[in-house]
């Protein structure tokens, strides 16, 4: 079992954040809709922000929250959490871009993982130190799933 410092989850989200404006951009490039691609920047825009929150929930933690809270020499817990925001969330090698549809159906996949990933590591957050604004980011990416699933239905068959 793995433990993991507050340092640890917020240098992890602010990966997962990265990764999803990369995805984003990049999936903007593929899209022919002005429409479609406007929605696309605008997500991307959203995560860059979310990036910036964590980045400065991390910087106003203390130096014991940034401490691991267990005996990890090889710093495992770090890799595992990297490894799962990196290859679980928004990863390229899962995602169709073929067409907008497919773009859309697996943007809000790694929505819907974003939303397990913050959960399940809002735990590890002092509520203190930001479990709120990690609910607020939790909020905003069902928020995106709400915008993504409109769009996907609005799109002609």
């Amino acid at each position: 079992m793995y433990d993991f410092s507050a340092d640890d989850v917020f240098e992890m989200a602010e990966q997962l954040e990265r990764n999803g404006g990369k995805f984003y951009r990049s999936a903007m490039e593929k899209v022919d809709e002005e429409e479609n691609k406007n929605l696309l920047r605008m997500l991307a825009e959203m995560e860059d922000e979310h990036e910036k929150t964590f980045a400065t929930m991390r910087a106003e933690l203390m130096a014991d929250e940034k401490s691991a809270t267990v005996f990890d020499p090889e710093d495992e817990s770090f890799l595992y959490l990297r490894a799962l925001a990196d290859r679980r969330v928004f990863s390229d090698k899962e995602i169709d871009i073929s067409s907008t549809r497919e773009i859309l159906k697996a943007a809000i996949q790694a929505e819907k993982d974003a939303i397990v990933f913050f959960l399940g590591m809002k735990e590890a957050v002092p509520t203190d130190k930001g479990k709120g604004q990690m609910e607020t980011i939790i909020k905003e990416e069902m928020g995106h799933i709400r915008l993504l699933s409109s769009h996907l239905a609005n799109l002609k068959k």
